[in-house]
């Protein structure tokens, strides 16, 4: 076979649903050498990536860890660990994800009593009451940031009628970890996944989780096993924990690497600033879209600060503009989804690529291509 010329990317300008531009410094972990996945100094490694998960995650859930695949993984993980054929489940539909959830959870043999909202609203708290009344709820799961149209959902209130039900709160927190505010033990979540790639830019193909002590006496008194082996907590969590790690699968170390660098790079900067910078970038976008006559898809208090989501103007190629953004301007941007497809753009400001240049530069490079 004819020996294939050395890959090179371009460099590009990463403004869209995900992944985000990735530190230098993340970039240097990952080449740090290898070593053993059971290895003393990888074993700290990994005491370091918890304590710094628990951190940003406003958590002190004993079971946090990282899942070694992404996002997809972590929603699997919280799901089939926690049900059983014949559970009775409550999804929050209002996106892409939302519809996910709930497709895992029936191949889990759980029942899912949908609660749904038209995609760019919020769920109404009111239709989660209901929706837990009609049943015997084991979970309810429901999408803190949809990735797919921009919204950000509020969760207290809903927490508490879930806490009121019985039932465990699953919440999918994959756009908006390290981005805006969440708060694990005070909203009382009960199981959270969220991805590397998002607002923590590190390479894709990790996913954070945490249980709280409930979702782990759910976990101990299941009646049946878990129906996937490699995201099974029973075995996985004893190599996360305890004096002796039990070795279940050889974990990606050089990823981990750059999770651990990623987390100290958050932490550094703090969470209230690295909030309050996505909030201020959003905001700039926003003037400088509406300015040009672009209207977003979500009111101003739902609205992602991550991720903006805004309908496409009358008569424009939104695909030749997507695709001209990218050849001529290296610069990235998402096409909606579903009934969005073709009629929303999704513009990405998370972790590294929120900054007021990022910004600048799309604006200047939409109003040349416009």
């Amino acid at each position: 076979m004819e020996s294939l010329r050395e890959f090179n990317t371009s460099t590009r300008i990463l403004m869209g649903p995900g992944p985000s531009d990735v530190n230098p410094r993340v970039l240097k972990a990952m080449s740090t050498p290898l070593v053993g996945h059971l290895d003393p100094e990888f074993l700290v490694v990994m005491d370091d990536i918890k304590a710094m998960t628990q951190a940003t995650l406003q958590t002190q859930n004993e079971l946090t860890f990282v899942v070694s695949a992404p996002g997809s993984a972590g929603m699997e993980t919280c799901l089939v660990n926690l049900l059983e054929p014949g559970d009775e489940a409550v999804i929050c539909i209002h996106g892409v994800f939302g519809t996910r959830l709930a497709d895992i959870a029936e191949r889990c043999g759980a029942k899912v009593i949908k609660v749904e909202a038209d995609w760019g609203t919020p769920i109404n708290p009111e239709d989660v009451k209901q929706a837990l009344a009609s049943c015997n709820p084991k979970l309810l799961a429901i999408v803190h940031a949809e990735t797919s149209t921009g919204v950000l959902q509020p969760l207290e209130e809903i927490s508490k009628m879930t806490k009121d039900a019985g039932a465990l709160l699953v919440v999918d927190a994959v756009t908006s970890y390290c981005g805006t505010d969440l708060k694990v033990d005070e909203w009382g979540i009960d199981a959270l996944y969220s991805g590397s790639q998002k607002c923590l830019s590190a390479p894709p193909g990790l996913s954070p989780v945490t249980f709280s002590q409930a979702a782990i006496d759910v976990l101990d008194n299941r009646k049946t096993k878990v129906q996937s082996w490699f995201l099974d907590l029973t075995m996985v969590k004893n190599y996360w924990s305890g004096a002796k790690r039990a070795y279940h699968h050889t974990a990606p170390v050089s990823a981990m690497f750059a999770m651990r660098e990623s987390l100290r790079i958050v932490l550094e900067e703090g969470l209230e600033n690295r909030f309050k910078r996505h909030q201020k970038n959003h905001e700039l976008l926003r003037d400088g879209l509406e300015a040009m006559g672009f209207e977003f898809l979500v009111e101003k208090q739902y609205r992602l600060p991550m991720l903006n989501a805004v309908r496409i103007p009358d008569g424009v190629d939104e695909a030749l503009v997507r695709k001209r953004l990218l050849e001529e301007y290296n610069i990235e941007i998402g096409g909606g989804l579903g009934p969005y497809a073709g009629k929303i753009w999704r513009i990405g400001l998370m972790g590294e690529s929120s900054t007021p240049n990022h910004v600048n530069m799309l604006l200047a490079a939409l109003k040349q291509v416009m």
